[in-house]
């Protein structure tokens, strides 16, 4: 029997954990369509924004942001499969000291009544044919 939390029960700082997750990787979607595309796919922010930041500054404050927002997704990622499993980490043998004494095996109790059906009775030995009489030779 493995020991460990409720079933269902999740940590509060798992929790809080996947909520900056969520959040991460939706502000991660929303630098990533404010880029400029170079394919002519999206590419939202690429246009009227001369007036506030030329489209080298734009660049690379998204590319600084994109970089920083997807290392932190892996870091939450990987937070949270380690916490997760932590809970459920295999116990050891060896953590678990020397064992008691093995239990005796015991001897089966005969049945008190009918069991079940009786068992079908051997089968007789087949009768040998007997061999037949010698004849007396036939006399021409």
């Amino acid at each position: 029997m493995v020991s460990g939390p409720v079933s269902g029960y999740i940590s509060p700082m798992i929790l809080i954990l996947l909520v900056i997750h969520i959040l991460v990787a939706f502000a991660l979607v929303g630098v990533v369509l404010l880029q400029k595309s170079e394919g002519g796919a999206l590419g939202i922010g690429g246009g009227g924004m001369s007036g506030f930041m030329t489209g080298r500054t734009t660049a690379n404050l998204l590319t600084r942001a994109t970089a920083i927002l997807a290392a932190t997704f892996f870091v939450t990622s990987v937070l949270l499969v380690v916490m997760h499993n932590r809970a459920r980490a295999p116990v050891s043998i060896i953590d678990q000291g020397v064992p008691t004494a093995p239990a005796q095996p015991s001897v089966p109790l005969a049945p008190t009544g009918p069991v079940g059906p009786a068992a079908p009775a051997a089968p007789a030995k087949p009768a040998t044919p007997a061999a037949p009489a010698p004849s007396a030779p036939l006399a021409h």
